[in-house]
């Protein structure tokens, strides 16, 4: 046997075994690295398994994907068509496929998905893209790695929570789901639901309402600029905020203009043009404290959910109506330029009085009144919000919000010390709710005084007179201005305002100055019931009692009922109830509820009776206590109306109309120690009457309304024949009748009294 001694040496030396370990270490990482990959795919396979077959939660199935709903809020609408306000969760708006402009893809499809219309709805370069330069490079240019199918299920399908399983399982999930939504919907209906289901921030949802928002336009009136800035939000909708991040959002802006340049949709020169251009919002936030009347908003809201419960319900007796997600579009019956014209004289005239009010009050406290309101604060608090140590607190004030530092007594306290107001505009003809103001501020003060009940004061006389009339009484009866105890009603004696009695009111002279006596005397001729009566028919469904103060209005009674009240007068008796909502439609836009054009009202009295009522109701224009409105604020047109005042100058009112217009104004305290010490600022002529005439010299210098300056009252010769008498007489006149019966009838009644007591004292003793 040979032996080879060079081989031997070779397999004996050390190098030999040095490459023998190599190619056995070799070997055994290439084996290790197989069984490695094997184990992860197989891994993998079986976790995107799990996922699918739905161990970590079912995947949307393709009818679930067909019938995507998502909450749209309901939006609120003026009669000339203006957007009012929301009613939401979310903030959301639902756009057509025709109002996605062309730009808008542009600019999407460039920053989050070049590749849209070429993948199945996962983009694995689009992966490898964000690995490389956006992980390691940085580059912020270079798009999210998720595709607009991914983030579509995203937001349609909120991620869940799995531990530290939690960002592979939702990515997975969202691959899963994308390719399920591609073989469901096109491309362009892809688009369209992103569109609308994408966040903006400030609980804004969809392109829509984030136009709307920002720019206060729909999304096919946007520029190039502005659609670049929204496309730019999604990214970061907090970080690229141009509200609340300008600088932010125009350099996102201008990182979303380069990518279409980039890909073709603009061009170099319009690119470096529009880069240039500052930001330029239309912010409109719309919050439910903001927009149009957002005390009428409240009330509306209240009305449409009775409405939904009573008319959309299922065949199981549900309520298949939601307010907040529907969708819905109510369209009512106010009218937006009447309602800023409102807003503006109200905040013009209520900085004004309370800045009066204040001086008033400057170095004295209002609250000395009553020991007690500590105790009745008290219970307004509760214990979580309840503070004995001043903190600071943004409060509200005409000058502007500001920072005081108040304990939870004294922050209410200072509310408490502002006046408050309502004011309400109606259609005389249909009864339509034109301007509706519930306070000074939604935000800090959202009790609504148009539908509290206050004690209405001398504008309930007008219901008074027209009993009288309708009792056959004319404007030219005379009636004595006594003072009287009426010993039957605890001794009350009823004071006129002046604190002068003696000589005749003729009944149209009466109202005019709004004499007390005579109007007591009045509804005690009529009775009570006769007045009550007319009320009810008149719309006013608060309790009124039976008691010779009622003349006076000391009935507590809402401002949106005494409105309604004066528009039946205005409408020559014939009172229509009220109207607020024109139509509402679903999504769809299907009509669920439509108004009628015209409602049949009920005749509250004797047409030719409401002729002369408002023949002595325009004298209270012209010559009583509303005559500043001739005066000092120079309107000239027909005019009816009445002020009034109740009992310490707590309530001042004044209700006018014209033939097509009739508005209420009240002004008080909602604490009724919260009130101006003497009549002269107290009396409604002056805290409520201007408001009313600054807010129809704004509606006469409006072309729009120029038809109204021509607005006339219809009188015939006869109604004027019976007006030509003197409003007061110092002497009993010759026709004097009604009230020399009555007055004599009290004199029997005080002696016969007298008589009895004697009787009664000669019988004791």
């Amino acid at each position: 046997m040979k032996i080879d001694f060079s081989r031997l040496s070779r397999f004996l030396s050390l190098k030999h075994w040095e490459n023998k370990k190599k190619l056995f270490t070799k070997h055994r990482i290439l084996k290790f690295a197989l069984y490695t990959t094997i184990t992860v795919v197989g891994l993998y396979t079986l976790f995107i398994l799990f996922i699918y077959i739905g161990l970590f939660g079912k995947l949307p199935a393709k009818n679930e994907l067909k019938s995507i709903q998502h909450p749209i809020a309901s939006e609120v609408y003026s009669a000339d068509s203006v957007l009012m306000g929301k009613y939401y969760i979310q903030n959301r708006q639902d756009l057509k496929s025709y109002e996605i402009p062309t730009i808008l893809k542009e600019a999407l499809i460039a920053t989050e998905d070049i590749r849209f219309y070429n993948h199945s709805g996962i983009d694995l370069r689009s992966l490898a893209r964000v690995a490389v330069k956006t992980i390691l490079l940085r580059h912020e240019s270079s798009g999210g790695g998720s595709t607009i199918t991914q983030q579509l299920a995203k937001n349609l399908f909120p991620r869940k929570e799995y531990h530290f399983l939690t960002m592979p399982i939702n990515k997975f999930r969202e691959m899963l789901t994308a390719f399920r939504i591609e073989h469901v919907y096109t491309k362009e209906e892809i688009l369209e639901l992103y569109l609308n289901t994408v966040p903006f921030g400030e609980n804004t949802y969809g392109i829509k309402s984030a136009s709307l928002r920002y720019f206060n336009k729909n999304p096919q009136f946007l520029s190039i600029e502005e659609a670049a800035v929204l496309v730019g939000m999604l990214k970061a909708t907090n970080y690229y905020n141009p509200h609340t991040n300008y600088d932010n959002a125009l350099r996102r802006r201008n990182v979303v203009l380069a990518q279409m340049t980039k890909y073709g949709y603009c061009t170099p020169e319009n690119k470096d043009s529009i880069q240039k251009l500052s930001i330029k919002l239309d912010y409109v936030p719309l919050s439910h404290n903001s927009g149009i009347a957002p005390y009428f908003r409240e009330f509306l809201r209240q009305e449409v959910e009775k409405w939904c419960e009573k008319n959309l319900i299922n065949e199981n007796g549900e309520n298949t109506c939601n307010l907040y997600t529907d969708g819905l579009k109510i369209y009512t019956t106010i009218d937006s330029r009447l309602q800023n014209y409102a807003e503006k004289a109200m905040k013009e005239h209520m900085a004004y009085v309370q800045d009066i009010f204040d001086k008033q009050w400057a170095n004295r406290d209002i609250w000395k009144r009553n020991p007690e309101i500590e105790k009745i604060l008290l219970k307004q608090i509760s214990k979580e919000n309840y503070s004995d140590e001043p903190v600071n607190r943004e409060v509200f004030s005409w000058k502007g919000m500001s920072e005081k530092k108040l304990t939870s007594i004294d922050s209410l306290k200072y509310y408490l010390q502002f006046l408050q107001t309502g004011f309400l505009a109606m259609d005389v003809q249909t009864a339509e709710i034109k301007a509706w103001i519930g306070g000074i501020n939604h935000k800090y003060f959202q009790y609504d005084h148009v539908l509290a009940k206050r004690q209405v004061g001398s504008t309930f006389k007008p219901l008074v007179y027209l009993s009288a009339l309708e009792d056959g009484i004319l404007p030219c009866d005379f009636f004595p201005n006594d003072s009287i105890v009426y010993e039957e009603y605890d001794n009350w004696l009823p004071q006129n305002a002046d604190h002068k009695y003696g000589g005749f009111y003729s009944l149209k002279g009466a109202l005019t100055h709004s004499v007390n006596t005579v109007s007591v005397s009045i509804l005690l001729k009529t009775g009570f019931k006769k007045v009550i009566s007319i009320a009810k028919k008149a719309g006013i469904e608060s309790e009124i009692p039976e008691v010779p103060s009622l003349a006076l209005g000391t009935a507590d009674i809402s401002l949106l009922e005494m409105v309604n009240a004066y528009q039946a007068l205005a409408n020559k008796g014939e009172y229509i109830k009220r109207k607020y909502i024109s139509r509402i439609e679903d999504k769809n836009g299907n009509i669920l509820y439509l108004a009628e054009n015209k409602s049949e009202g009920e005749q509250i009295a004797d047409e030719k009776n409401i002729e002369m009522l408002v023949e002595m109701m325009k004298n209270v224009v012209n010559n009583g206590t509303a005559a500043s409105l001739r005066s000092k604020y120079h309107l000239y047109t027909d005019i009816a109306g009445k002020t009034g005042t109740t009992q310490n100058h707590t309530d001042g009112w004044f209700i006018g109309f014209t033939p097509s217009i009739v508005a209420g104004v009240w002004v008080g305290g909602d604490y009724q120690n919260i009130r101006f010490e003497s009549l002269k600022y107290g009396q409604g002529a002056f805290t409520a009457l201007p408001i009313w005439a600054k807010f129809m010299k704004s509606v006469y210098e409006d072309e729009t309304y120029s038809y109204l300056k021509k607005d006339t009252f219809k009188i015939s010769e006869e109604t004027k024949q019976m007006f030509s008498c003197e409003d007061f007489r110092e002497e009993t006149p010759l026709e004097f009748k009604p009230l020399k019966k009555l007055r004599e009838i009290h004199l029997f009644k005080r002696l016969f009294k007298k008589k009895k007591k004697q009787k009664e004292l000669e019988q004791d003793n």
